[in-house]
């Protein structure tokens, strides 16, 4: 089997995760990372048990279970209380359920497994990339480090650095469009007055909408456990959240008024608005490409699929990208076609790309809008359907992120599974439920 040279831009959740998986593959990985040091900023995430199959695979889930909080469903209540979605993942399968996770956290169990791979993966740090050019023998990578311009040839890139990527081809770009509405987000120690294994959400007609998460813990800090608050808002007002004490108050009493408990925690848990630690914005994208790769360039994240946070895939997408592509250089191992590659890799996440993107971009409206008919119909046709049993698993399968189209799905058991000694008969042997 030959070895590949491979660049990998973006050491976010995708490309970590696919230099794991190709480092333990023999591949040569150079990661290239804007960034001199990991940071991850950003508030806690839920790997639901599509990205928990990739972390079996990887050989990380007990270290990703050690401290992240395990998650046995969603909640969503209504002002007032009464519960609108109460989904749990034993509905789709019994063993099933997620992890939430700081996203420090994730980037520390993800760095680790890349580091014991250090013959095979090259760190290049406060490296920007800021072109790609491609040749019938290679693609090289252009970019700046400190004062220091430089030139590299690589058989693959991977461009992974993000919804907002500047190295997408242009030409593959179908949708590229901010969304209207983000959250404001802030981490702080577990919420006592809600059960800690459930993601909570909260919501006031289509234009109100929170969110308490259980976080676990960061690996610096192991014994404090952690829950993430959202809160979403227009773009056009997240700058101007709770910035007096006043305004604080005043966000209190509407909460209070809708969710009297959880007001009450909220008035001992977040900072006061002079306090160092503030609540932080979150802002979104919507990208759809009309392919995920082609020639010497394959695209993984959300570089290729970003969407609104609406349904909790983007780190299980990226996971599950990572270990797509590992399956498909497999088989170009084999043949060595780049058409075929490409193929493989379509034919293992286009499928559940294409329906996280379409159901997301259609229940968005229905919690991030003003839209006055949204809501009425959101209440009465969940209330309905959530009394029938195929529903209730239908949507638990979807929120596990393995659904491949309204009636197909991935199975947890291929992706769980270690690189086996045949491989090219392994990704035959792959398919869809």
């Amino acid at each position: 089997m030959k070895t590949q040279n491979i660049a990998i831009i973006g050491a976010g959740t995708a490309g970590l995760a696919a230099a794991a998986m190709l480092a333990a593959q023999g591949h040569q990985i150079c990661l290239y990372e804007k960034v001199s040091q990991l940071e991850p900023v950003g508030a806690g995430l839920l790997l639901q048990p599509a990205g928990l199959a990739v972390f079996e695979h990887l050989g990380t889930l007990e270290h990703a279970l050690s401290l992240g909080a395990v998650v046995t469903g969603l909640e969503g209540q209504l002002a007032g209380g009464d519960l609108l979605i109460n989904s749990h993942y034993r509905q789709a399968d019994e063993r099933s359920y997620g992890l939430g996770i700081h996203r420090a956290t994730l980037c520390h169990v993800l760095a680790s497994k890349v580091r014991e791979y250090p013959q095979h993966v090259e760190w290049c740090m406060a490296h920007e990339v800021h072109e790609l050019q491609e040749s019938s023998d290679g693609i090289n990578v252009i970019g700046q480090s400190a004062d220091q311009s430089f030139q590299r040839q690589f058989d693959l890139v991977l461009i992974a650095n993000g919804a907002r990527s500047h190295l997408r081809p242009k030409a593959w770009e179908k949708l590229n469009q901010a969304y209207p509405w983000g959250s404001k987000w802030i981490i702080v120690p577990e919420c006592e007055v809600l059960n800690p294994q459930i993601l909570h959400q909260f919501y006031d007609r289509s234009n109100i909408m929170m969110g308490v998460m259980p976080t676990g813990a960061i690996p610096t800090q192991p014994e404090q456990r952690l829950s993430s608050i959202f809160w979403s808002l227009p773009t056009a007002d997240l700058e101007g959240f709770l910035k007096t004490k006043s305004a604080q108050q005043q966000w209190l009493l509407e909460v209070s008024k809708r969710w009297p408990s959880v007001a009450e925690w909220l008035a001992h848990a977040i900072p006061h608005p002079d306090d160092p630690q503030q609540w932080l914005s979150a802002n979104y994208r919507d990208v759809v490409l009309s392919k995920l790769g082609k020639g010497r360039i394959g695209i993984l994240g959300d570089a290729a699929h970003a969407m609104s946070p609406q349904l909790g895939q983007g780190a299980n997408m990226a996971l599950l990208d990572a270990w797509a592509i590992s399956h498909a250089l497999l088989q170009y191992q084999q043949d060595s076609s780049l058409q075929n590659l490409w193929q493989q890799y379509h034919q293992l996440r286009l499928p559940s790309v294409r329906f996280y993107q379409f159901f997301s971009r259609l229940l968005t409206p229905f919690y991030q809008s003003h839209h006055r008919w949204t809501a009425p119909l959101r209440d009465i046709s969940f209330r309905a359907m959530y009394q029938l049993p195929f529903f209730r698993k239908e949507m638990a399968i979807t929120i596990s992120g393995l659904k491949t189209g309204a009636f197909g799905q991935m199975n947890y058991a291929d992706i769980a599974r270690k690189p086996a000694d045949d491989s090219a008969a392994e990704l035959r042997n792959l398919k869809f439920d």
